[in-house]
């Protein structure tokens, strides 16, 4: 079964889950399907109104940016790892 990482600033949408067995495989895009369904406010995090990966998150899958693959069409096997990283922005402290 693929597993999601969440990462610590997600964690409180997926229940305070560090890990998420995903049932589905196949594509990125039935994953986060699966995430939508199971978590929804975790979903609303990763993607848009239009279902797209939202600007400011970068998805990994084992280890390849999700963007420069296939976007929602990358392939995702039974025992990959999904790894998802908000952006964080920030500044000079002053």
């Amino acid at each position: 079964m693929p597993v999601l990482l969440v990462p610590g600033v997600l964690r409180s949408e997926a229940g305070g889950a560090s890990r998420l067995e995903i049932g589905a495989a196949g594509t990125l895009g039935a994953v986060l399907t699966e995430v939508e369904r199971r978590w929804p406010l975790l979903a609303r995090r990763i993607r848009d109104e239009q279902g797209a990966v939202r600007r400011y998150v970068n998805v990994y899958v084992d280890g390849e940016d999700a963007r420069r693959a296939d976007g929602l069409e990358t392939p995702v096997k039974p025992d990959s790892e999904i790894q998802v990283l908000p952006s964080v922005a920030g500044g000079a402290a002053p």
